[in-house]
């Protein structure tokens, strides 16, 4: 306030009684309205302190002191009141409905004040009288212009500084109807005053009547409680960014007003042809600016409007999507048919973007309610996986036969919920033990589904029959029968004698086993066969060795099992684990713990399954 009042003041383009140029009034505006009661009380010190440096008495500075507050007070209550639907908000310049409500704050404090001060002046300083009516009108102008520009840049910086001063929510009951009858009585009564002031010389009790009833009226009024909500708002919004790029034009036309009503140059030639006053010469170019600021003002107003209306609040209402959309739930549109129904008619890019929002939102409805029914039949299938692991489970074998002749044991881990790997061993008679072990083609159901099958139908023919050629050649045709997949399973069956120490054994396409002869594991030579499921009638040869130490049949699930380098586990290294093994216990579990830190994290893409026998010394 300082700056403004003294600063122009002593440049000299400045004058008394609000004749030149007045900056410093609209520092009252824009300090109210940013910091509330503070702003103002801070604001009409400095212009009080700056009238008493200027000259002024007491009996002009204290009133005029008065009436500033009461006016930066105005510009606070005003902003932050109930009007209409307009959204109260911090001060921000985002929508024409704000930049509606900031110019009618200031064509409503710039008419008070100019008023009042006019009436001021006419009572204090009698002997300039003659020209209270200039006075007035220089305040005016001066009132606005500069709370215009201040406003605008003060708006501004306190947005991005965020320094602002809040009203907080009165516990006051508000009598809406009481302080709306005040608010139309001060203009109503502010216009007849004014009105009155040019058309009747008026006598000096009734102007001090006028003055003080006009500052009861708007002291009255600001006792109004603030009972509104306030908006926050956080972030940029498009509108917002249109009104700034608007604003800048608008500032740089007035500031450059400014700058020709103030040329002396300009003023020189305007002196020379118009039989003016210097101070009403200057008055009249920036009364000529505002109206060329206004003729430029209305109709880009009414361009923005109409792009508010029909392009800007239609995207801002579209963007309220955000907070219907929450994630694997479907879009709630009950709410959404207020948002986009007053636009689906619309045969414009408005009526495009709103139908194509709503077939959105019905294909995603539709998309996650697929989803769902998805996720139900997956659930429903996991559980029916869950049973089909248990059960496939409970026909492997769960413990090792641990006799005093020999100890057999097995494990199989599929690559799936089920596998098509599977290892069977159960004793036939008091001699005899069977071993079977099988890879079926695939993985998952299919698979495990023939591996079932399989294993049932060979317990029912090892019944009969204990040659492990003519069991398999039995399975293979009855495997054969009703094969429309064509799927096939490798197999290996092997019937041990524990008193002759004898290993008869078949095998159809299967991996030949490892065998312990001398201290150590080698790959028994072995006639492979054909897999089970493609070729009936095939005869499997049958083969015989004597059992000294220990066997071990497995799947290509072991060997190979590959590492990140896409390297196999291969039947070398599988044949060094067990010659490096030298402990008597059981190697399923170390072995297997071998293969995963072989492979690390790679995913395991084949069903793994091991069949150990082991002879003991009698």
């Amino acid at each position: 306030m300082l700056i403004f009042n003294l600063g122009v003041y002593y440049l000299g383009i400045g004058k008394s009684f609000g004749l030149g140029y007045s900056p410093h009034v609209g520092v009252l505006l824009i300090s109210g309205l940013l910091l509330g009661p503070y702003g103002a009380i801070g604001s009409v010190f400095g212009n009080f302190l700056c009238d008493l440096i200027r000259g002024y008495g007491l009996i002009v500075a204290v009133p005029s002191a008065i009436i500033g507050f009461g006016i930066s007070y105005l510009a606070y209550k005003l902003w932050y009141e109930k009007i209409m639907n307009i959204p109260i908000t911090k001060p921000r310049l985002n929508d024409t409905s704000h930049i509606l409500l900031f110019f009618a704050i200031i064509l409503i404090c710039s008419t008070l004040y100019a008023v009042m001060h006019q009436k001021l002046i006419y009572l204090t300083i009698p002997n300039i009288a003659d020209i209270t009516d200039a006075i007035g009108m220089g305040y005016f102008l001066n009132f606005i212009n500069s709370s215009f520009i201040f406003g605008i840049i003060g708006i501004w910086l306190s947005k991005k500084f965020n320094f602002y001063h809040v009203p907080e929510k009165s516990k006051k009951k508000l009598n809406k109807k009481l302080y709306s009858v005040l608010g139309w009585v001060l203009i109503v009564s502010t216009l007849v005053v004014l009105i009155t002031g040019y058309t009747f010389k008026l006598d000096s009790i009734i102007v001090l009547a006028e003055l003080i009833f006009l500052i009861v009226l708007l002291f009255a009024y600001l006792t109004k409680p603030f009972t509104s909500d306030i908006l926050e708002i956080s972030s940029n919004s498009i509108p917002e960014s249109v009104m700034q790029r608007f604003f800048i034009m608008i500032l740089i036309l007035a500031i450059f007003g400014f700058i020709i009503s103030s040329d002396e140059v300009l003023i020189a030639v305007v002196d020379y042809y118009v039989p003016l006053e210097l101070e009403d010469i200057a008055i009249s170019m920036l009364l000529i600016i505002d109206v060329v600021l206004l003729i430029f003002l209305i109709p880009s107003l009414s361009v923005l409007r109409y792009i508010e209306n029909r392009v800007i609040n239609p995207l801002t209402s579209f963007s309220q999507i955000e907070n219907f959309i929450h994630e694997n739930q479907k879009i709630e549109t009950e709410g959404l048919l207020d948002i986009y129904s007053p636009y689906m008619e619309d045969d414009d890019e408005i009526g495009t973007l709103a139908r194509s929002y709503t077939n959105l939102i019905n294909h995603n409805n539709s998309y996650i309610e697929n989803i769902r029914e998805i996720e139900g039949e997956k659930e429903r299938i996991k559980a029916e996986l869950d049973i089909a692991t248990r059960i496939q489970q409970a026909n492997l074998p769960t413990e090792a036969i641990d006799k005093k002749q020999f100890k057999v044991n097995g494990y199989s881990r599929p690559a799936k919920e089920v596998g098509g790997d599977f290892f069977d061993y159960y004793k036939l008679d008091e001699d005899n033990l069977a071993l079977v072990i099988g890879d079926a083609s695939g993985k998952g159901v299919p698979a495990a589904l023939l591996a079932t099958i399989t294993q049932v139908i060979i317990k029912q023919l090892l019944r009969h029959e204990k040659d492990p050629s003519k069991v398999l050649f039995e399975l293979n045709n009855q495997i054969c029968e009703n094969n429309s997949e064509v799927m096939f399973i490798t197999l290996w069956l092997g019937i041990y004698n524990k008193a002759t120490h004898t290993l008869t054994f078949s095998n159809a396409g299967h991996n030949p086993p490892l065998i312990k002869h001398n201290n150590k594991f080698e790959y028994l030579m072995v006639d492979e066969g054909i897999v089970l499921g493609i070729l009936e009638d095939f005869e499997f040869k049958k083969d015989e060795i004597k059992l000294k130490d220990a066997v071990v049949v497995y799947t290509d699930g072991i060997t190979d099992a590959n590492n990140k380098n896409d390297e196999m586990f291969g039947e070398e290294r599988l044949i060094n684990f067990f010659n490096n093994f030298k402990s008597d216990s059981d190697p399923i579990l170390p072995l297997l713990d071998d293969i995963n830190d072989y492979i690390g994290d790679c995913e395991q893409f084949d069903d793994m399954t091991l069949l150990y026998l082991k002879i003991k010394d009698d």
